[in-house]
Protein backbone atom coordinates (compact mmCIF):
# COMPACT_ATOMS: atom_id res chain seq x y z
CA UNK A 1 0.00 0.00 0.00
CA UNK A 2 1.07 3.57 -0.65
CA UNK A 3 0.70 6.82 1.26
CA UNK A 4 0.56 10.14 -0.60
CA UNK A 5 2.25 13.01 1.25
CA UNK A 6 2.62 16.70 0.47
CA UNK A 7 6.18 18.02 0.67
CA UNK A 8 7.57 21.48 -0.07
CA UNK A 9 9.48 21.64 -3.37
CA UNK A 10 12.79 22.54 -1.68
CA UNK A 11 12.62 19.33 0.36
CA UNK A 12 11.50 17.28 -2.64
CA UNK A 13 14.68 18.38 -4.44
CA UNK A 14 16.75 17.22 -1.46
CA UNK A 15 14.97 13.86 -1.46
CA UNK A 16 15.61 13.42 -5.18
CA UNK A 17 19.30 14.32 -4.76
CA UNK A 18 19.72 11.88 -1.86
CA UNK A 19 20.56 14.62 0.64
CA UNK A 20 17.30 14.05 2.56
CA UNK A 21 16.94 10.40 3.58
CA UNK A 22 14.07 10.90 6.04
CA UNK A 23 10.67 12.52 5.84
CA UNK A 24 9.55 13.85 9.21
CA UNK A 25 5.97 13.80 10.41
CA UNK A 26 4.02 14.69 13.53
CA UNK A 27 1.42 12.05 12.63
CA UNK A 28 1.98 8.77 10.87
CA UNK A 29 -0.09 6.25 8.98
CA UNK A 30 -1.44 3.40 11.07
CA UNK A 31 -1.52 0.70 8.43
CA UNK A 32 1.64 -1.42 8.66
CA UNK A 33 1.38 -2.48 5.02
CA UNK A 34 2.34 1.00 3.76
CA UNK A 35 5.64 0.44 1.96
CA UNK A 36 5.75 3.29 -0.55
CA UNK A 37 5.65 7.05 -0.11
CA UNK A 38 4.09 8.94 -3.02
CA UNK A 39 5.61 12.41 -3.14
CA UNK A 40 3.43 15.38 -4.06
CA UNK A 41 5.42 18.62 -4.42
CA UNK A 42 3.33 21.49 -3.08
CA UNK A 43 2.81 24.76 -4.95
CA UNK A 44 4.16 26.24 -7.09
CA UNK A 45 4.87 22.74 -8.52
CA UNK A 46 1.55 21.17 -7.52
CA UNK A 47 2.30 17.71 -8.96
CA UNK A 48 3.05 14.14 -7.96
CA UNK A 49 6.74 13.88 -8.79
CA UNK A 50 8.11 10.64 -7.34
CA UNK A 51 7.68 7.53 -5.25
CA UNK A 52 10.06 6.25 -2.59
CA UNK A 53 10.37 2.86 -0.95
CA UNK A 54 9.97 3.08 2.81
CA UNK A 55 12.85 1.44 4.68
CA UNK A 56 11.28 1.86 8.11
CA UNK A 57 9.58 4.31 10.45
CA UNK A 58 11.23 5.59 13.61
CA UNK A 59 9.05 6.81 16.48
CA UNK A 60 10.54 8.65 19.43
CA UNK A 61 10.96 12.07 21.00
CA UNK A 62 11.98 14.84 18.59
CA UNK A 63 15.35 15.08 20.35
CA UNK A 64 16.06 11.38 19.90
CA UNK A 65 14.89 11.38 16.28
CA UNK A 66 17.22 14.30 15.49
CA UNK A 67 20.12 12.56 17.23
CA UNK A 68 19.53 9.40 15.19
CA UNK A 69 18.76 10.95 11.79
CA UNK A 70 20.02 14.54 11.75
CA UNK A 71 23.03 13.87 9.54
CA UNK A 72 20.70 12.77 6.74
CA UNK A 73 17.82 15.13 7.53
CA UNK A 74 18.13 17.47 4.56
CA UNK A 75 16.88 20.28 6.82
CA UNK A 76 18.49 22.41 9.50
CA UNK A 77 18.21 21.53 13.15
CA UNK A 78 16.41 24.84 13.71
CA UNK A 79 13.70 24.01 11.18
CA UNK A 80 13.39 20.52 12.61
CA UNK A 81 12.92 21.89 16.13
CA UNK A 82 10.43 24.51 14.95
CA UNK A 83 8.38 21.85 13.13
CA UNK A 84 8.20 19.62 16.21
CA UNK A 85 7.82 22.42 18.78
CA UNK A 86 5.32 21.28 21.40
CA UNK A 87 5.22 17.69 20.12
CA UNK A 88 6.15 14.82 22.39
CA UNK A 89 6.47 12.31 19.56
CA UNK A 90 8.21 12.58 16.21
CA UNK A 91 8.25 10.16 13.29
CA UNK A 92 11.03 9.72 10.74
CA UNK A 93 10.11 7.81 7.61
CA UNK A 94 13.23 6.23 6.12
CA UNK A 95 13.41 6.67 2.36
CA UNK A 96 15.07 3.98 0.28
CA UNK A 97 15.05 3.89 -3.52
CA UNK A 98 13.44 7.01 -4.95
CA UNK A 99 11.83 6.90 -8.40
CA UNK A 100 11.45 10.34 -9.99
CA UNK A 101 8.73 10.47 -12.62
CA UNK A 102 9.82 11.35 -16.15
CA UNK A 103 6.74 13.59 -16.26
CA UNK A 104 5.21 14.91 -13.03
CA UNK A 105 1.49 14.17 -12.77
CA UNK A 106 -1.50 16.07 -11.46
CA UNK A 107 -3.37 14.42 -8.62
CA UNK A 108 -6.19 13.58 -11.04
CA UNK A 109 -3.76 11.87 -13.42
CA UNK A 110 -2.04 9.88 -10.69
CA UNK A 111 -5.01 8.95 -8.53
CA UNK A 112 -8.43 9.87 -9.90
CA UNK A 113 -10.74 10.65 -7.02
CA UNK A 114 -8.19 12.56 -4.96
CA UNK A 115 -9.15 16.16 -5.55
CA UNK A 116 -6.73 18.00 -3.27
CA UNK A 117 -3.34 17.47 -1.73
CA UNK A 118 -3.48 16.00 1.77
CA UNK A 119 -2.61 18.01 4.87
CA UNK A 120 -0.94 14.95 6.37
CA UNK A 121 -1.30 11.89 4.12
CA UNK A 122 -3.83 9.80 2.24
CA UNK A 123 -3.74 6.07 1.52
CA UNK A 124 -3.49 4.92 -2.09
CA UNK A 125 -4.17 1.33 -3.05
CA UNK A 126 -1.76 -0.76 -5.09
CA UNK A 127 -3.90 -0.66 -8.21
CA UNK A 128 -2.49 2.83 -8.80
CA UNK A 129 0.69 2.03 -10.70
CA UNK A 130 3.86 4.05 -10.88
CA UNK A 131 4.32 5.65 -14.31
CA UNK A 132 7.58 5.53 -16.23
CA UNK A 133 10.32 7.12 -14.18
CA UNK A 134 13.42 9.06 -15.01
CA UNK A 135 15.58 6.78 -12.89
CA UNK A 136 14.40 3.39 -14.20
Amino acid sequence: MKALVSIRPEYVERILSGEKAYEYRRRIFKRPEVDTLVIYATMPVGKVVAEANITGVLESSPEDIWERTGRHAGISEGRFKAYFHGCGTAYAIGLGDVYAFARPLTLAEYAPGIVRAPQSFVYIHEDVRRPDTASD
